[in-house]
């Protein structure tokens, strides 16, 4: 992202509560020490992440990332404890058993318990967790509609999008445009369900990574001088069962998880451009 014009750009972005957390006395000193280059904006502990990554510069993401991803989960792990499980698994499509939540990620059993430790059948990682204890805290549990809607016209996703779009469709239409088996892989391996096509698109593919929050992944195959192109398209109720941040991080971390697939069956790694 462009070098911010003036502090207020910065400033807009903080939740202007003067908490002090950062160690500065307000948000708008926060904000002018930033644009300083006296202060990272990851100082800022009640940040999302998105925001995080577009006012940070490549070397620092990665860091800010994790940093904030391992903070972030162990508040919402503490926020567990005070929520009724066995409601909350009626609530969100998931089961109660003997102390557990346990509801389905990508086809897999992901288990949470009331004092946070979580347990499942895929690598525990912040993209799927941070998302998981998001939508069983805070979502509403609407059942998805079927009207599908790009990530720009959920609620808050406009802005966002633009992020969205380098971090989540980019990379992941890379992967396609390598790895041919991808499509085969996700209905196979990840309970996908190919479906019939979508926007025109040549491939239309649905996963739940939640499971009241399908994604559909749309892939146009290059032709007649046209590159090839690829979309993820949300259920119009998303960000009514997630923040818009979990919708962001589990795009971003579906695209991680395809980049990885794709090496073990020996395509390079997808770099993301800057």
């Amino acid at each position: 992202m462009p070098r911010p014009k003036n502090a207020m750009e910065i400033f807009i972005q903080l939740d202007k509560s003067n908490c002090r957390e950062c160690g500065e006395m307000t948000c708008l000193a926060f904000a002018g020490a930033v644009y300083q280059g006296r202060r990272q904006i990851k100082a800022c502990p009640k940040l999302d992440l998105t925001v995080i990554e577009q006012f940070s510069d490549a070397s620092e993401i990665r860091k800010a990332l994790d940093q904030n991803g391992d903070e972030y989960l162990e508040s919402l792990k503490r926020e567990i404890g005070s929520i009724d499980l066995a409601a909350a698994a009626e609530r969100v499509g998931a089961v109660y058993s003997v102390g557990k939540l346990t509801l389905k990620v990508l086809g897999k059993n992901f288990s949470v318990d009331n004092q946070g430790n979580l347990s499942s059948d895929i690598h525990i990682n912040p993209w799927v967790a941070i998302p998981v204890i998001d939508y069983i805290c805070s979502g509403e549990g609407l059942n998805p509609s079927a009207r599908w809607v790009s990530f720009r016209e959920l609620k808050d996703g406009k802005e966002r999008y633009p992020l969205f779009h380098k971090r989540c469709e980019e990379p992941m239409k890379r992967v396609a445009d390598i790895y041919t088996d991808l499509f085969d892989d996700l209905v196979r391996i990840f309970g996908g369900k190919q479906v019939e096509q979508q926007f025109e698109s040549d491939i239309s593919v649905v996963v739940h990574p939640l499971p009241k929050v399908p994604i559909m992944i749309c892939y146009w195959r290059p032709e007649d001088g046209m590159e090839s192109d690829l979309n993820l398209f949300f259920d119009d109720t998303a960000d009514k069962n997630l923040t818009i941040g979990s919708v962001f991080t589990l795009g971003a971390g579906l695209s991680q998880m395809l980049d990885k697939l794709a090496l073990r069956h020996g395509f390079p790694e997808v770099e993301s451009p800057e």
